[in-house]
């Protein structure tokens, strides 16, 4: 057998002060890693594009101001709904309002309200039916961004306000600029 050229060296016979030094310098990487540990996992996304943003809340015409005269009576709000009418993907609200009369047909109004992030009241934005027109709105809703109702009118002012004889359907649409009316159907004497 061949001896070998390289002497032998100190440290490859083991001894226990040997097994000691392994054990205590073992010993402190693991005391120092579990004090260096990263953060608890999360399942949280960080992407800011894939965030979507809470919903905004409809504009609440209870706390609106409208510009309806009703002597020493508040306005009453007798229909509502809401939808995003302008593409903004924040709702509007579309409110039927009236003076509250104890007898009578009071005409209608149509107003739009809107909210901006972080403001106090809602503010009326748009008429769609103006009181002055004499007009009663009734089938009122939102549908796909467009105001739709059907309304009830005069067809001269020899007719008593308690009995409208005209029916006209009416649509709104904002067109980027001012909500737009249409009249599918046409006005039909009823």
């Amino acid at each position: 057998m061949q001896q070998s050229v390289v002497p032998e060296l100190a440290h490859t016979a083991p001894r226990p002060i040997h097994w000691v030094g392994t054990a205590t310098a073992i010993a402190g990487v693991i005391a120092l890693s579990s004090l260096l540990q990263p953060g608890p996992a999360t399942a949280a996304q960080h992407h800011t594009e894939d965030r979507t943003a809470p919903a905004a809340t409809p504009p609440d015409p209870a706390r609106a101001h409208f510009p309806l005269d009703c002597g020493p009576d508040e306005p009453l709000v007798e229909k509502k709904a809401t939808g995003d009418l302008d593409g903004d993907h924040r709702p509007e609200t579309i409110a039927l309002v009236h003076c509250d009369a104890g007898m009578g047909t009071p005409p209608d109004a149509l107003y739009v309200l809107a909210q901006t992030a972080g403001a106090g009241e809602p503010h009326v934005v748009a008429t769609l039916v103006d009181p002055e027109d004499r007009l009663t709105v009734t089938d009122f809703a939102v549908q796909d961004g467009t105001v739709i109702a059907t309304l009830l009118g005069y067809s001269s002012p020899d007719v008593p306000s308690c009995c409208p004889d005209t029916r006209t359907p009416a649509e709104w649409r904002w067109n980027g600029h001012a909500f737009i009316r249409s009249t599918p159907g046409g006005t039909r004497t009823v």
